[in-house]
């Protein structure tokens, strides 16, 4: 049965994200442009052949022999809320619509099958939408409905056909694969990410991606403090978000770190380590995102996570980001909320591996730092020179 749908499609209905509507009309049409430069980089990409994309008012139509690969692929593209494979009718005349429904039917309605007719039309016609679910559906029982046990349950069905008419064209399909809207990636300016490899860093820069960013991902290789199995855990999951954005550069920035971390033990508090390393990282980070003409710099913090993310403690890591904004789109998020995205976007079990914790971690990290005392702190350490060493030290890998 599913080698004979893949046969019928000849065609995907990509809906767009629902944000779209809410643009003026100039901006919704440069942002369906990007969109459609998406997936065309996504389709080159897994090599899916398709004949041409037609831009429809809140749709794109895809011609393709493929249409069931391309749905799937389609799905994890940044501003479609949903996909579906289809059959084009090839007119929207009331008795083709008919027709080619019933042809549908037959192919996808199995013994003691309920189904219903939904029916979505723009345009001028003869019929209305109505009139389009009632024929339809009394045309699929008079063919097939004692034959096969059918009956009609408009409110919990098994199989929901959908027709869609649109002046003069019309397509039928019965799967609605579920998108992960969004905006397309690029409308946005890019930001760079802190990338640790961990759960939560992953999934807020997803998200932040997920608005339209292209992410620029920065990781602080902490050895000897850390070993190569957190660095691979790191660009292994820096390749899981490479995947949601096709087209764009899947480079990430490595920073040798473990040096900070060694003057900072050996100069400063211990109970401040945690601060220290992290103020460090986001003076590198501005170093970066300036260099890469990034917006901003997104972290997996959350209120109350560890220790360093309280909120006295985020207080004092901001102050230490003098041009660029750090951006925490975890900041309220509780973890089982953050591992249900992580396992969603396919960077859970990655980011779940084991792999060396830092050895750098105070036993009793402080909690409610003061501004004044980190400030004092940081006196004893040539930040100026760290950062520059630092930032030099940085290598790009590409996947």
């Amino acid at each position: 049965m599913e080698a004979e749908l893949r046969h019928i499609y000849d065609s995907v209905i990509v809906r767009f994200g629902g944000e779209l509507w809410i643009k003026r009309p100039w901006t919704r049409k440069l942002y369906e442009r990007r969109l459609v430069r998406n997936i065309k980089n996504v389709l080159k990409h897994y090599d899916i052949p398709y004949d041409q994309i037609v831009r429809r008012h809140g749709r794109l139509l895809l011609k393709t022999g493929s249409a069931v690969e391309v749905a799937q692929k389609l799905a994890r593209i940044f501003g479609i809320s949903s996909v579906s494979p289809a059959l084009e009718v090839g007119s929207s005349r009331l008795e083709d619509v008919v027709d080619r429904s019933v042809f549908f039917a037959g192919h996808v309605l199995k013994e003691g099958n309920a189904f219903a007719v939904r029916c979505r039309r723009v345009g001028d016609h003869s019929y209305s939408s109505l009139d389009v679910c009632r024929v339809v559906g009394r045309r699929i029982l008079e063919e097939f409905g004692e034959k096969r046990n059918l009956t009609v349950d408009l409110e919990g069905p098994d199989v929901r056909f959908g027709v869609e008419v649109r002046d003069d064209e019309a397509f039928i399909y019965s799967d609605v694969v579920e998108g992960v809207g969004g905006m397309p990636l690029g409308t946005q300016p890019k930001v760079a990410g802190l990338l640790s490899g961990g759960i939560d860093s992953a999934v807020a820069c997803w998200l932040v991606m997920k608005r339209g960013c292209p992410l620029v991902p920065i990781y602080f290789d902490n050895t000897p403090y850390t070993d190569k199995s957190t660095t691979e855990r790191a660009l292994e999951v820096a390749n899981v978000l490479f995947d949601w954005a096709v087209g764009f550069p899947g480079r990430i920035y490595v920073v040798a770190h473990g040096e900070n971390l060694k003057e900072i033990i050996e100069n400063c508090s211990r109970r401040l380590t945690c601060l220290l390393c992290k103020r460090m990282m986001y003076r590198v980070a501005e170093r970066l995102a300036e260099t890469v003409g990034a917006e901003g710099i997104v972290t997996g913090e959350a209120i109350g996570e560890q220790a360093s993310q309280t909120l006295a403690n985020l207080r004092v890591l901001n102050q230490a980001a003098q041009k660029y904004p750090i951006h925490r789109p975890l900041l309220g998020f509780d973890k089982a909320e953050t591992e249900r995205i992580a396992r969603k976007i396919g960077t859970y079990e990655t980011s779940s591996r084991k792999a060396k914790g830092c050895t750098a971690a105070p036993k009793k990290p402080a909690t409610m730092a003061t501004l004044e005392e980190v400030t004092q702190a940081e006196k004893k350490l040539e930040i100026e020179k760290m950062v520059e060493k630092s930032f030099h030290s940085s290598r790009t890998l590409s996947r």
